[in-house]
């Protein structure tokens, strides 16, 4: 029921200014084991060293998030979007049918580090759409703060699927509970920290599915920043 995916099994690229871990098979990193879970198809940590990053370049069909841990991210697209993203904030691109985007690091001095997610879309063909946010620290202190929902619920990033992508910074010793549904699934991804869930404890980089419904108690070892993506249960 709970599999743990351990952050040293993760595929790992150096490209000098781009670090980068990839909890999926992507770009040179390929393993059958683990070429997604239902419909999360990507999740990257990258850190970005100062005044470089992601030139222009394209995706199709595919609902992609940036979620800020550290820094900031200067973001430029085909559809006339500029923005820069900073820790805290979240943003969503609907590939659909066609996008060109580059992702810079904003900052001459320091190192951005964020999580890249993609999810696969229920449509394909969608037009292409961009949003971002800002969530308050308040909103996710100790409390799961809703990231991104297919009705944008509660003023969430929309996504193209039936998922939905919550959130926390949890204080050392506090404890918050994780319900997965009936005919649901679960990946839960620490970003940061340290935590324990139902015995087993894991630390940043680390991840836990979750293939059946279930009752988790989550308790921080340390404070931590966690993610958890309730999906539908399609298991790889």
């Amino acid at each position: 029921m709970l599999h743990v995916r351990p952050s040293n099994t993760r595929g790992y690229a150096d490209h000098g200014w781009l670090q980068s871990f990839h909890s999926f098979s992507f770009a040179g990193y390929y393993d059958p084991a683990h070429m997604g879970y239902s419909v999360l198809r990507v999740i990257n940590d990258d850190q970005v060293a100062p005044a470089k990053g992601f030139g222009m370049h394209g995706h199709q069909d595919m609902e992609i998030i940036t979620y800020m841990l550290a820094g900031e991210l200067r973001h430029t697209d085909s559809m006339g979007n500029t923005s820069v993203i900073r820790a805290g904030d979240v943003q969503r691109m609907s590939a659909g049918t066609g996008i060109r985007h580059s992702e810079m690091n904003a900052s001459a001095q320091t190192t951005a580090h964020l999580l890249q997610i993609w999810i696969t879309p229920d449509t394909l063909g969608l037009a292409p759409g961009y949003e971002d946010k800002t969530i308050l620290p308040a909103d996710k202190q100790n409390r799961w703060a809703l990231i991104a929902s297919p009705d944008a619920a509660g003023g969430s990033l929309k996504v193209h699927q039936d998922m939905s992508l919550y959130a926390t910074v949890l204080d050392a010793e506090l404890s918050l509970p994780m319900a997965v549904a009936a005919g649901r699934c679960a990946y839960v991804h620490i970003a940061r920290g340290e935590v324990e869930v139902d015995g087993e404890r894991l630390q940043a980089g680390d991840a836990l599915k979750v293939d059946a419904a279930s009752a988790l108690d989550m308790r921080a070892v340390r404070e931590s920043e966690v993610l958890w993506f309730d999906l539908p249960h399609d298991i790889e």
